[in-house]
């Protein structure tokens, strides 16, 4: 019978294929095409195919950045590339030399202390088996950036003002909106990134 990924349990089958290994990083060359993936320069790819979330799962072991529908639609994949958030899926890892890239292992301080948003979802349970999660706490850090300079919704009521936004209920859930949580847990993500904004006018 064939497989239903959407519906099998997330845990290993007997007939399911050996776990990827992270493949051997190359030396870095300064001259040769890199990006910085949270604060450290790492060889790019020589292999042009090579995604953006294949090369931080593969080539650099960062596995917290995961691998949903692999269609840019569930925003498991979510990444932050100079401060803006993308579906690391849909992005080759060439296209990114000199890059600013920030997973979910880049978010803390260098001392273990959470970002606010990741102490927000745990103060708040705004996650249930986490597969998400990630995606979902980098959209929420680039959200709280886009509220703070000012970029309207579709929501927004007044999208001709410039200004601060009003972060009501529907603009955060407008705004998440591109990240799916099988387990429903959407409530709760709105209650985190509510907690974290407030925490960010401190």
């Amino acid at each position: 019978m064939p497989r239903d990924p959407h519906t099998e349990p997330m845990g290993a089958r007997e007939d399911a294929a050996p776990a990827a290994t992270v493949t051997a990083e190359r030396p870095f060359q300064p001259d040769a095409p890199h990006a910085f993936v949270n604060g450290r320069a790492h060889a790019l790819p020589a292999d042009p195919r090579v995604t953006l979330v294949d090369f931080l799962r593969e080539h650099l072991g960062l596995t917290g950045t995961k691998v949903g529908c692999d269609h840019g639609q569930c925003g498991a994949c979510t990444v932050l590339v100079n401060g803006r958030r993308i579906a690391a899926c849909l992005s080759l890892a060439v296209t990114h030399e000199g890059d600013q890239i920030t997973t979910i292992e880049g978010l803390a301080a260098p001392d273990g202390t959470l970002h606010p948003v990741q102490a927000a979802f745990l103060a708040q349970d705004a996650l249930q088996c986490g597969f998400c999660t990630p995606g979902q706490i980098c959209a929420a850090v680039a959200l709280l950036d886009e509220v703070a300079e000012g970029e309207p919704s579709v929501v927004t009521p007044d999208r001709a003002r410039l200004g601060p936004i009003d972060l009501t209920d529907e603009e955060i859930r407008e705004r998440m909106s591109g990240n799916l949580c099988r387990c429903g847990a959407y409530p709760n993500i709105v209650a985190a990134v509510r907690t974290a904004a407030r925490e960010a006018l401190r």
